[in-house]
């Protein structure tokens, strides 16, 4: 019933012809997504949710050739109130889900929003062939000798956050690797950057941080365990972004928020990671600057949710604040950012927002969600809340002519019903589609990831849809 009144209310607007709110970018097609996941999984989590549940897929979204996309869900459906000391989350195992999109029967047209029709191909638990640590958690064990990671706050063991001994898995950032062989997923945990089979969902390699990105003391409670530490990322604000140079060959990650010592919440800048893949090592930390949404007397600073590889210098950042459908809000920021690294200050010498801010990289506005998504039938309380994932796709015809897809995925917490003004109100998972011209992107370089022999056959039959991304 829901759903239909949502679909009544804004599926119209969408279909309806529209000016773009920002020329060279437009909103081309969206689509929907819910019912249960393909885990395999029965029974229900210590909160009475389904342990199957299909929901939180924005968190993060992968391209993986054709019209297959990987989506990650974060640490579970943790909305209910069932154990306030471990901040209500559940045994969640973590999982990312394969979806495809519906690109190739989608018609796309000049000034119009397709409607598409996802649908959920397979679902992958991830898992460690290694022990890890529950600690006061429950222990998850697979008959073929898994450890599977779990979304409990308080699986974790001794040391630092960052120990990748740690059960406990908070999924955040995904990419494929350059191979399509195995995929890379951040945490907010740790934070960690692991690698997982795609085959088996088991891990297969751990990229560890420097010790300036962990907490030593640990609980299973957010706020805790901000106020017992003064360095280290900020509980549940961890490596909230992940990028892939189109060479496969670098990670660029980008935490949620500052970092406690560079001023947590508070304070205006974050830091930018990269990794080289073939060593494992950290090669470079950046800043960040987000905007000011407060006041001059009193700033106030959304957080960072996303980040892509345009080419292998340049970036799109997703900056937003909380506010919007799920938050019974209205949207204000929502704001995709172009960077550049090139050139830019190297600051893994610095601490503090006073040293890192003068140093952050250049941004110019790529496009304003909020702007975009109004200009196509939505309103300040129909916007997500929660825009976290962004993956560029295949090329497209839009009209007989090729545009660059640009996916921007909305994290609904698992909520599939949400109050708006003491209305419920359906509060799906969505998959916006933009379409992009060359000029916007100029520079833009492809990750070349492996296809199936079969997807490219299909590619003569498949009329809007060109599965191989055009190299520029």
């Amino acid at each position: 019933m829901f759903a239909k009144r949502l679909l009544a209310v804004v599926v119209p607007a969408l279909l309806a012809t529209s000016p773009a709110a920002h020329a060279g970018v437009s909103l081309i097609g969206i689509g929907q997504l819910a019912g249960s996941d393909l885990s395999g999984l029965s029974g229900t989590l210590e909160n009475g949710a389904a342990a199957n549940i299909l929901g939180g897929m924005g968190s993060a979204i992968a391209w993986a050739g054709g019209d297959k996309f990987y989506v990650t869900p974060d640490r579970g459906p943790n909305a209910s109130s069932w154990n306030a000391a471990v901040d209500e989350t559940t045994s969640w195992v973590p999982r990312y889900q394969t979806v495809s999109l519906g690109l190739a029967s989608a018609a796309f047209t000049t000034g119009a929003v397709a409607t598409l029709s996802p649908s959920l191909t397979a679902t992958t638990l991830l898992s460690s062939t290694d022990a890890l640590n529950y600690g006061s958690a429950p222990v998850i064990t697979g008959s073929s000798g898994q450890h599977y990671f779990s979304g409990r706050s308080d699986a974790f063991g001794a040391g630092l956050s960052t120990n990748g001994s740690n059960a406990r898995f908070d999924p955040e950032g995904i990419r494929v690797a350059a191979n399509g062989q195995s995929v890379f997923i951040t945490d907010e945990y740790g934070p960690y950057v692991y690698q997982f089979d795609k085959t088996t969902g088991n891990r297969i390699n751990v990229f560890t941080l420097p010790e300036k990105f962990a907490v030593s003391t640990l609980s299973a409670q957010g706020a805790t365990e901000i106020s017992a530490n003064t360095s280290g990322r900020v509980a549940n604000k961890g490596m909230e972004g992940l990028a892939i140079t189109p060479d496969g060959k670098t990670l660029v990650g980008v935490m949620q928020s500052p970092l406690l010592q560079d001023g947590g919440t508070d304070a205006s800048t974050v830091r930018i990671v990269t990794i080289d893949i073939a060593s494992g090592k950290v090669t470079h930390e950046y800043a960040y600057k987000l905007d000011n949404i407060g006041t001059v007397a009193k700033p106030k600073y959304g957080s960072i949710s996303e980040i892509v590889a345009i080419n292998d210098h340049e970036f799109i950042l997703d900056e937003r604040d909380g506010k919007g459908l799920g938050d019974d809000s209205k949207a204000v920021q929502k704001k995709l950012y172009r960077i550049d690294l090139a050139g830019a200050a190297d600051v893994a010498a610095l601490t503090g927002e006073a040293a890192l801010a003068p140093k952050a990289v250049t941004k110019s506005l790529f496009v304003d969600l909020v702007t975009l998504l109004k200009a196509n039938g939505f309103t300040d309380r129909t916007i997500p809340a929660k825009i976290e994932g962004l993956a560029f796709g295949p090329d497209v015809l839009v009209d007989g002519v090729l545009q660059h897809t640009l996916i921007v995925v909305n994290d609904n917490d698992f909520l599939d019903t949400v109050s708006v003004q003491g209305t419920p109100t359906a509060n799906p998972n969505q998959f916006f589609v933009l379409g992009i011209t060359d000029d916007v992107v100029a520079g833009f370089q492809a990750q070349q990831i492996p296809e199936p022999t079969s997807l490219a056959l299909a590619a003569l039959g498949l009329g809007g849809l060109v599965l191989r991304r055009r190299q520029r």
